[in-house]
């Protein structure tokens, strides 16, 4: 992560926040952040481990802190065989605490924990730097340095840096791109909803392709701040109902059965707990988009959805994160990715 100079551009495997209704917490190679870290981190917990370690603590520390104030990452190392864990806080952890926690896990390797302050930097914006346009159909996401990347047919997105982040290069962003680039080719949504907007992308790109209003949200102020903002920069103002709020709970998004498409692009357990919710503010014959996912979360995540009456249309997988597309009633004769 930038501002820390520890993460390499080939070495991430997972990321995971302690479960909440936003946007999808990962890392993917390129140093590319999805969601919403602590907004100020000012601590970092640093480890080296083996792959069973690092997975048990990152479950055991999202569990265990506020999932707005702290982040786990852990990833591989060059050899294969190594891995590392990185907790972020935003404020100074109990650093005995948190050995004691993690000691039953890993033992005396406990005391050789690291914990560092990390200096305050826009370390988003540093990790903008170099990435290259993404594409899904004619829609292009880039930053500023990568306008000439435009073609006079697309229909561009600028995203720079800002506190909370997607660029729409992570695989549960792309998938949902690619998700709607296809349902634009089917028909034209009347009612779009993105749920756990992030930094807004979903929304955008499917108000630029449609050029009417979509309603966008998330749980955390400085998103739906962040997504307002970019929204201007991309002209798209007029054209973004945002709220704050999780899941639905808004008078803009608990609509029932209002929405023709509705993306829901966060983590397997917030998806299978805001099912009933999504599911109600679902057309009849609307579709309903799931992201976030990692293949060993889809055969809960659709039994869950099944139970409300949902379907999958089709799938799609990239870098290993699952998009999945929903529609209401019986069994579909065979998805298709």
């Amino acid at each position: 992560m930038p501002g820390t100079g520890s993460i390499p551009p080939d070495a991430m495997r997972f990321f995971r926040w302690a479960p909440v209704m936003s946007r999808a917490r990962a890392l993917q190679p390129g140093t590319m952040l999805e969601g919403l870290p602590p907004h100020r981190p000012t601590h970092i917990l640093r480890l080296t481990t083996d792959e069973r370690s690092a997975r048990a603590m990152t479950d055991l520390l999202g569990e265990m802190f506020d999932p707005t104030e702290t982040a786990v990452a852990a990833f591989e190392d060059a050899d294969g065989h190594t891995w590392r864990l990185e907790a972020y806080f935003a404020d100074a952890p109990d650093e005995d605490y948190v050995r004691d926690l993690i000691r039953p896990v890993i033992g005396d390797e406990a005391d050789v924990a690291e914990f560092r302050t990390i200096e305050q930097q826009d370390w988003v914006r540093t990790s903008l730097e170099g990435l290259k346009p993404v594409r899904a159909g004619r829609i292009l996401v880039h930053g500023a340095h990568d306008r000439d990347a435009v073609r006079g047919n697309d229909l561009p997105i600028e995203i720079e840096a800002a506190l909370a982040f997607g660029t729409g290069h992570h695989g549960t962003t792309l998938g949902c791109l690619r998700a709607l680039v296809f349902e634009l080719k089917q028909r034209r949504p009347a009612h779009v909803l993105d749920v756990g907007t992030g930094t807004g992308i979903l929304a955008f790109a499917a108000a630029k392709a449609l050029r009417q209003p979509v309603v966008a949200g998330d749980l955390d102020g400085e998103a739906v701040r962040t997504a307002r903002e970019n929204a201007r920069l991309n002209g798209l103002g007029p054209y973004l109902k945002l709220y704050e709020g999780p899941g639905v709970r808004h008078r803009l998004a608990e609509r029932p059965r209002h929405f023709d498409l509705v993306f829901a692009n966060i983590l397997a357990r917030p998806l299978r707990r805001l099912a009933p919710t999504l599911s109600r503010v679902v057309a009849p014959a609307g579709v309903l988009v799931l992201s976030g996912l990692i293949e060993r979360d889809v055969a809960g995540v659709l039994s869950t959805y099944r139970h409300q009456g949902f379907h999958l249309v089709r799938h799609g997988l990239i870098e290993g994160w699952v998009a999945l597309v929903l529609a209401r009633g019986g069994a579909a004769k065979r998805p298709r990715r």
